[in-house]
Formats: C-alpha cells, sequence, structure tokens
C-alpha cells in the first residue's frame, strides 16, 4: 500500500515563501510519476505541479516561475518550493503519486494515491 504524508504548509503573508514536503511511503518510488494539486473551498481540485520519473517538470500557468517542484529519489519525498505567494494561492494544497510507470499528468484521474492535504494561508 502507497501512502503520502504531506507537511510544510502554514499562514504567510503576500510574497513570502513555503516549503511543502510530501514523504512516499510503499512501492518504488522511483519509478513514480508525482503531482502537487490543490482545492480551495467551493472549488474543484486544480493542478499545480508535476514531476516524472526522471525529472521532468511541468506546472500550471498560474504558478509558473514562483513554485519549483523536486523530488529526492533517497528520501522518497517530493517539494514544492512557494514563492512570491499569492492570497490566490489559498487552499489544501495535495501530493499525489502514479504508480504505473511512465505515466505523469495534470488531470485528477491519473493518480492512484493521494496524501490527506495542508493548508496554505496567504493573507493579503
Amino acid at each position: 500500500q502507497v501512502q503520502l504524508v504531506e507537511s510544510g504548509g502554514g499562514l504567510v503573508q503576500a510574497g513570502g515563501s513555503l516549503r511543502l514536503s510530501c514523504v512516499v511511503s510503499g512501492g518504488t518510488f522511483s519509478r513514480y510519476g508525482l503531482g502537487w494539486f490543490r482545492q480551495a473551498p467551493g472549488k474543484e481540485r486544480e493542478f499545480v505541479s508535476a514531476i516524472s520519473w526522471s525529472g521532468r517538470t511541468y506546472y500550471a500557468d498560474s504558478v509558473k516561475g514562483r513554485f519549483t517542484i523536486s523530488r529526492d529519489n533517497a528520501k522518497n519525498t517530493v517539494f514544492l518550493q512557494m514563492n512570491s505567494l499569492k492570497p490566490e494561492d489559498t487552499a489544501v494544497y495535495y501530493c499525489a503519486a502514479s504508480t504505473s510507470f511512465g505515466r505523469v499528468g495534470r488531470l485528477v484521474n491519473e493518480y492512484d494515491y493521494w496524501g490527506q492535504g495542508t493548508q496554505v494561508t496567504v493573507s493579503s
């Protein structure tokens, strides 16, 4: 069974930074595609960023240039560095794993396992 545990969320002022972490246990982490999604109250879960098993990265237009995704295969951890945060970045952030080798994408249904989420609140 694959389990994902996020951490690093919190309250930050606009313009500030946060670094989210997601530790993945179970299976072969180095072969997984990994993604970050977010969900604001009353809105659907939306794609933020993803990284393939080979390290190729993908970003939503709304975060490009501000957020950076990375992975540490030795620590079974994926990170999301968030800089220049805006109030509209406020949401619960979820990490997700795709265990089908080579698969990584922008859609919720491309991922097999999800973390419980971590709250990010950006004040103006």
